[in-house]
């Protein structure tokens, strides 16, 4: 930094954490399970279709390197956010408002743009919780649609009048208000989400796997596709700061062992053992989510179908959260207490509305991932943390500036990814509306 003011070891004598004063508590454990839902999702069950992309050699590199890089931004991003909340003496601070103090208590030249920093982080927060939503509501209509057209032929129905119908149940689930009690959901959809994944590799060894005609190494031009599918998948960044912040004891967040690191090994765990195996038993053919690629005929696939859309409509409410959150900052002091109820449900409806109504316009579910983890989550887990520790360590980059060239190459990687996941999703797209007007 470039003066007294932003040396945090002047200031180290403000604790944040004595100084919370959170509603309603969570725990280690419901912490984990919040972060880890946050991240697992349609993401995971995207894995085989990644691997497929990359070749299963490149593919498992790619995950734990992937893996090690958002973990470590979620890392950083967290230990710049408690050294501003130190400066500032406020007991804990959001995303936004991290954003905001490190570019306001920052070198001098850049403090005139701490209110776009905020802005901005808010938009990027917004645009990829607003995606996340989309994606989930594809993701449960496609299952849902699956099993009808299946059991019930006599009603076929496009996977836009399932959008409309499941509506209703999320909006009645969004109006949970509390991360304390979104912890419960998300604590049964990381069960159906688990049991999802022992059925898939139930079938995924159920018959020989043959490794003959699977590639070590995929086409080099759809690598960016396999990593904007594994940024979607590892990243759950938006939610991390209201996890930390509601934590009752949220020094046990950072350090080894620690929620974080726990969290980020059991992603990385179940991510990469799908994604191998499930590339190994299905090859080029899988689909979106590697549950659209199980038979229709057995009990246990039917079981798997049912409980990843039950899996995601229960994780819902948690991703819908950091939208939320963020409007409500800024409407809260223009309502008036009579009102406040009302209005939140209200609001909850609309947002809910808007979200499922994007699904609705743009139902593809591969490319949608894509363009979340390689635009959104690239900008909002990869380059935005970066900047924002070397702007916050600016007098105090290492030995050989080291930290200045870590976020460097952190930030290289992130731009390249949104530009080359970008270009080769909005080419899959072009190319599959070109198939459906021939």
């Amino acid at each position: 930094m470039c003066d007294n003011k932003t040396d945090v070891d002047t200031k180290t004598d403000y604790n944040p954490f004595e100084h919370r004063k959170v509603e309603k508590p969570s725990s280690d454990v419901r912490s984990t399970t919040n972060l880890i839902k946050a991240s697992l999702g349609s993401g995971l069950l995207a894995g085989p279709l990644a691997f497929a992309n990359a070749g299963w050699g490149v593919g498992i590199v790619g995950t734990l390197i992937i893996g090690i890089i958002c973990g470590h931004c979620v890392h950083i991003l967290v230990k710049t956010s408690r050294g501003c909340c130190k400066l500032e003496k406020k007991p804990l601070l959001g995303y936004a408002e991290t954003a905001k103090s490190v570019f306001t208590n920052g070198p001098k030249k850049i403090r005139p743009y701490a209110k776009f920093a905020k802005i901005f982080s808010e938009f990027a927060l917004v645009s990829t919780y607003v995606g996340v939503c989309c994606i989930y509501s594809v993701l449960i209509s496609d299952s849902i649609k699956q099993l009808i057209d299946r059991y019930v032929p006599s009603v076929i129905l496009p996977v836009e009048y399932y959008c409309l119908i499941i509506l209703g149940p999320i909006c009645l689930l969004c109006q949970v208000r509390y991360l304390k009690w979104l912890a419960v959901f998300s604590f049964l959809a990381n069960i159906f989400l688990m049991l999802t994944y022992l059925i898939c590799l139930y079938y995924i060894f159920g018959s020989e796997i043959t490794l003959a005609d699977k590639k070590i190494a995929g086409d080099p031009w759809r690598f960016p596709a396999f990593v904007s599918t594994v940024i979607f998948a590892m990243e759950g960044i938006g939610v991390v700061m209201p996890v930390e912040n509601a934590m009752k004891k949220p020094q046990h967040f950072l350090g080894c062992p620690s929620v974080l690191v726990v969290a980020m090994t059991a992603i990385v765990f179940f991510y990469s053992t799908l994604g191998l195996f499930g590339y190994f038993r299905y090859g080029d053919v899988l689909r979106g989510s590697i549950t659209l690629n199980l038979p229709l005929d057995d009990w246990p696939a039917i079981c798997a179908k049912a409980f990843i859309a039950l899996s995601i409509f229960f994780t819902y409410p948690l991703q819908f959260y950091v939208v939320f959150d963020i409007f409500k900052k800024h409407t809260d002091r223009y309502i008036k207490d009579d009102y406040r109820n009302v209005t939140e449900v209200f609001a909850r409806i609309v947002g809910v509305g808007f979200c499922v109504g994007i699904g609705i316009a743009l139902p593809l579910l591969e490319q949608i991932i894509n363009i979340v983890g390689a635009c959104f989550y690239s900008i909002l887990g990869l380059i935005i943390p970066a900047t924002l520790e070397t702007v916050f360590r600016w007098e105090k980059l290492g030995k050989f500036k080291w930290i200045l060239w870590k976020n460097l190459i952190i930030i290289i990687f992130g731009f390249g990814t949104l530009i080359s996941g970008c270009t080769v999703t909005v080419m899959d797209i072009i190319e599959i509306l070109n198939k459906k007007t021939v």
